[in-house]
């Protein structure tokens, strides 16, 4: 089983995607201009720039192409889903939207823009700016989200410490993605007061500095983003499989582990924290009607995910 899981992890497409890009991370990072006033940047979900006791955070995601093809309005409600948590992963509030739309089809445009438009209101994040292509070749869309948090309460996703506790957080009110089987919808069919009562639990998390780092579980799946976390805080993991905790209703149509590893969750968020402050933590998301379990440790191995199920262990990737 172990093994198994392991190989699937290993061969997880979107999980090797984030490892290629970092020739790219790494060449940006050494050759472009600095500023004394960011105070996060690369490997962040949210980068922040200091504006005296706050910090302005910025985020920007790009839709596929095959997905705004195949389902045009999940394409433009997911363009603001994602940024949102982007900003909700550090604590932080959104503020405001830019978007970029390139089409070529005028019924496809207007999905799009249906669905932009929808999640725009769903949490309450204005568009204010963006750029439209309305004869392209193809199509494109990528969303940009300003958000801002006081500077003391911002929570990395490179702050992992070794003996960290990591915790996992599920909104176990789903449901599968129509438009993906991969894809666990969690806000579609709820009401902005829902879904913001949810993400605000992050806000309460940052503020009582209860947490060292934190992501938002994103089209890597779970591993994907806690190898991204453990990569920047050059830690590792060990988690125990068996702690992991299946939505009823993904048990209900025959997911097992393997395909749970694999999903995007939304509303969903990976962090480490103390063990001093881990009954703490899970008592707020449980507040929120989120669950949240403790699922393994940070471990003194650079980059390195270990899976076990308490009796065997095998190690997995290194990032």
């Amino acid at each position: 089983m172990l093994k198994k899981l392991a190989d699937s992890i290993k061969n997880n497409p979107f999980i090797l995607e984030k490892r290629d890009i970092n020739p790219i991370v790494q060449f940006i990072d050494k050759n472009s201009y600095k500023s004394s006033r960011i105070f996060a940047d690369i490997g962040e979900d949210s980068a922040a720039v200091e504006d005296d006791d706050k910090l302005i955070l910025l985020t920007t995601d790009r839709i596929r192409t095959t997905f705004i093809e195949n389902f045009p309005y999940g394409a433009g409600y997911s363009s603001i889903l994602v940024s949102v948590d982007d900003i909700y992963a550090c604590g932080g509030y959104p503020l405001a939207a830019s978007i970029i739309i390139s089409v070529k089809d005028e019924t496809i445009s207007q999905k799009l823009l249906g669905g932009i438009c929808e999640a725009s209101k769903k949490f309450h994040v204005p568009i204010v700016r963006g750029h439209t292509n309305i004869h392209a070749l193809g199509y494109e869309l990528s969303s940009t989200i300003i958000g801002e948090i006081n500077k003391n309460d911002y929570i990395s996703a490179g702050n992992a410490k070794e003996n960290d506790n990591i915790i996992l957080v599920v909104d176990f009110n789903g449901r599968i993605g129509k438009a993906n089987k991969s894809y666990y919808d969690t806000t579609t069919f709820e009401s902005s007061e829902v879904v913001l009562n949810k993400r605000k639990a992050m806000n309460v998390v940052a503020v009582k500095h209860l947490a060292n780092a934190s992501k938002d579980i994103s089209n890597g799946g779970i591993f994907g983003s806690l190898l991204q976390m453990i990569k920047y805080s050059n830690v590792g993991a060990n988690v125990n499989i068996t702690d992991i905790k299946i939505p009823p209703i993904l048990k209900k149509n025959q997911y097992d582990l393997e395909t749970f590893f694999k999903m995007y969750l939304t509303t969903s968020f990976v962090l480490t924290a103390s063990e001093n402050n881990c009954g703490q933590i899970i008592e707020i998301f449980k507040e929120h009607d989120l669950d949240a379990r403790i699922i393994g440790k940070i471990i003194n191995e650079k980059g390195l995910l270990k899976l076990n199920d308490g009796k065997e262990s095998i190690d997995v990737i290194r990032f």
